[in-house]
């Protein structure tokens, strides 16, 4: 294959655009035998005659016409080049790959995508829901830059592979049955609910946040029907089949039929954060993919509680 070196390519275009050896070296601070012997190399590279006597001054051959046409292809895909790599440095460009559960995916990743497509519009944002394993390994195998799951999903702080950054405490809120008795009371307690049905997971980390509050509440809940998705578990709420702990970031999706309640007091939440390869909180891209996610936990945090 041809060898093309693009500093002798500029070098042809300069002497086309000047017209003679002694003007192009002047506008490239080179010396005239400087140009001669550069552009001679050149010819040689490619095989073809670029220069041709002209009295006493040189022009270009028709070879050297159909190079140049070529090589201002190359030039321009060159200036593209440089114009989105310095897009990349300022974070701008380039694609950073988000692995998180299905409600951060809701709550937080959407509202941040639509936050930087606005602002940021050649920021390329690819979405995998993952549970917290899978959003892990893909994060450890490099095919993500960013993974939102619960704290308690999350290795240990003194992993030296990654940098946990807090995003948002969650509320959690009760969903009872539109027609409970008290759907509507005053000052609710999760206390008050220690005679109730219960929907929630199996195991898992939902089964333990739930466990966790109401024991913490002085009571260990009655475990009547299990489920994993938020849409599962409002359906059989709203069906009269038992009250669960909803976190306020799922509760967006409710059904008609269920009434969400602020607890009074004591009220548990469950904290997400984002997890990053250590050291690559510093690519651009990435810190305002991360910006971003930490703008829309304000939103959510201020966002009206869920009735």
């Amino acid at each position: 294959m041809t060898e093309w070196d693009i500093r002798k390519l500029r070098i042809l275009r300069t002497l086309d655009e000047r017209g003679t050896v002694t003007a192009a070296a002047e506008t490239l601070r080179m010396t005239p035998s400087a140009v001669s012997q550069q552009l001679s190399n050149l010819s040689r590279q490619l095989g073809v005659p670029l220069l041709e006597a002209d009295g006493r001054r040189v022009r270009l051959t028709g070879a050297a016409r159909l190079v140049l046409r070529h090589a201002e292809e190359v030039f321009a895909q060159l200036e593209r080049a440089d114009a989105e790599l310095a897009g990349y440095l300022r974070g701008e460009t380039g694609t950073v790959r988000v692995a998180a559960f299905p409600t951060a995916v809701t709550a937080l990743v959407v509202p941040a995508v639509l936050r930087l497509r606005a602002e940021h519009p050649g920021l390329d944002i690819r979405v995998r829901e993952a549970e917290a394993a899978e959003a892990y390994e893909l994060l450890s195998a490099g095919r993500a830059d960013l993974a939102l799951s619960l704290a308690a999903q999350a290795p240990t702080v003194r992993d030296p592979a990654f940098t946990l950054v807090p995003l948002l405490a969650d509320p959690l809120d009760v969903a009872l049955p539109a027609d409970h008795p008290r759907a509507s009371a005053e000052g609710l307690r999760l206390a008050d609910l220690a005679g109730e049905p219960w929907i929630f997971g199996g195991s898992g980390p939902w089964s333990r946040i739930t466990l966790t509050a109401c024991e913490a509440a002085g009571f260990v809940p009655e475990q009547a029907h299990s489920a994993a998705g938020w849409t599962a578990i409002l359906a059989m709420v709203e069906a009269g089949m038992g009250v669960a702990l909803v976190p306020r970031m799922a509760a967006a999706g409710r059904r008609r039929g269920v009434a969400m309640r602020v607890l009074a007091e004591d009220q548990p939440r469950r904290h997400v954060l984002a997890a990053l390869r250590r050291g690559a909180e510093a690519a651009p891209g990435t810190a305002r993919v991360l910006a971003a996610l930490r703008a829309a936990a304000r939103d959510s945090e201020t966002a009206a509680p869920a009735r």
